[in-house]
């Protein structure tokens, strides 16, 4: 699709919305060009000794964009498709949506360039061990804090404290989130991001007086996130009329319930005790299959964009029939895409505030981690409601009272609090 396409200019066009803020809430010169850059960007080969004893060496990367308002935190992924503009990009969004909803984080993002479905368990687990060894000297609670990210999850998080807790020489629960519970990892974090995506839409719904029972959602992509932003969301009564992965999509007019699906879909992965599930939501019964690209057009209340960047862009924008956008993936809508939008008159509910339900409890699991306390799931659950409402009220409340899109709100409120941490350290000269 689109993402190959646009992808060279992927971070051109994530700083294309910076010189817009900069512009509109008159951020200084200094702070300006410290945010046009990253601060810190690292390549590293990670070689992997594979089961037929043959020697693979894949390139990763890691990136620290600012750590102006704290440690860098950001996830890591395993992608055939990762390169450098596209780390830079992600943690500049990290950047960005940690000061969105008032986190003490700055912006990273870890990258490794494999398809790792066509990797062994044991080929896996060496791989997530020999990205760490790579990255260890950039990396701690007090520098860098990776995170799950696409194709990587609290198993994967596991094997890297585990390696990292060797390198240290000791236990350092902190220097890495989405940790399985027993390794230190949160309650709560597995679902967090759909359910901070699904606490965003509400507040957004209740604002339009739209009722969940009279919206209709159709959702790209099947992953962790989306598949627990979709269980919630039909559990409070949004009707799901359509849902897509990799390899296809379906769709049903009456509803669909995300759990059969899941429940079908992991199946294969349970039997075989896999670290990733082979199945497609198309093997889910009772629904119409449909070609994936379709379901970007369907006519749905909200289209929830929880698959990969710039799904909807200057060439597909036009027929988008949705009333409104939810991202949940990071960057799926392209600035020119995004323009387009805001002439039509269709809200987006942007990234940089729907998805920061992970971030968010993975710094409840950092805070939990260096405290040595344990929260309860319940606890978690409603610091992470408290503190979206409170951060989504903000931008809600700015978007209507500058008379800008939410997206617009969103960013000038991070951007706003990372360019006054900037100054206040004092390494901005006065203007003149």
């Amino acid at each position: 699709m689109s993402r190959q396409k646009d992808h060279a200019n992927l971070f051109d066009d994530a700083r294309s919305r910076l010189r817009e803020v900069f512009d509109a809430i008159n951020v200084h010169g200094d702070a300006r060009e410290r945010l046009m850059q990253p601060n810190l960007a690292m390549q590293v080969s990670v070689p992997v000794r594979m089961d037929d004893g043959s020697l693979r060496v894949l390139p990763g990367w890691r990136v620290q964009y600012d750590n102006t308002l704290g440690p860098a935190k950001g996830g890591i992924r395993f992608h055939p498709d990762v390169n450098q503009d596209e780390v830079t990009t992600l943690s500049l969004w990290m950047a960005v949506k940690c000061a969105v909803v008032d986190l003490p984080y700055g912006g990273g993002k870890g990258g490794v360039k494999v398809d790792p479905k066509q990797l062994s368990k044991l080929e896996l687990e060496r791989l997530a061990r020999g990205y760490v060894r790579a990255i260890a000297d950039i990396m701690g609670p007090d520098r860098d804090i990776p995170a799950p990210d696409v194709n990587t999850n609290p198993t994967i998080m596991g094997w890297m404290a585990d390696e990292f807790d060797h390198l240290a020489r000791g236990k350092v629960p902190a220097a890495i989130t989405g940790k399985p519970p027993a390794l230190g990892g949160s309650l709560g974090r597995v679902a967090a991001t759909g359910r901070g995506a699904l606490h965003v839409l509400d507040m957004w719904a209740s604002r339009e007086q739209r009722r969940p029972e009279e919206t209709t959602l159709a959702i790209q992509g099947f992953g962790n996130a989306a598949y627990h932003f979709a269980r919630l969301a039909h559990e409070r009564g949004y009707r799901i009329v359509a849902v897509s992965d990799s390899k296809g999509a379906i769709y049903s007019r009456e509803g669909l319930d995300p759990d059969p699906i899941m429940e079908q879909k992991t199946q294969n992965q349970r039997l075989h005790d896999m670290v990733y599930c082979d199945d497609s939501v198309c093997i889910a019964e009772d629904a119409e299959p449909i070609e994936r690209d379709d379901l970007l057009t369907l006519k749905a209340d909200v289209l929830v964009l929880a698959a990969l960047e710039n799904q909807v862009h200057a060439d597909n924008v036009d027929q988008i029939k949705a009333g409104a956008l939810l991202e949940i993936a990071n960057g799926p809508v392209t600035s020119r895409a995004d323009e387009r939008l805001e002439e039509r008159g269709v809200p987006v509910l942007p990234d940089v505030l729907a998805n920061t339900g992970g971030v968010i409890v993975s710094y409840y699991e950092w805070v939990q981690n260096r405290s040595g306390e344990r929260w309860s799931e319940e606890d978690i659950n409603q610091r992470l409601a408290e503190r979206l409402k409170r951060e989504s009220e903000l931008v809600f409340e700015r978007a209507e009272r500058e008379e800008i899109s939410y997206r617009k709100a969103a960013y000038r409120q991070g951007i706003e609090r990372i360019a006054d941490a900037i100054q206040r350290r004092g390494n901005c000269q006065d203007s003149d």
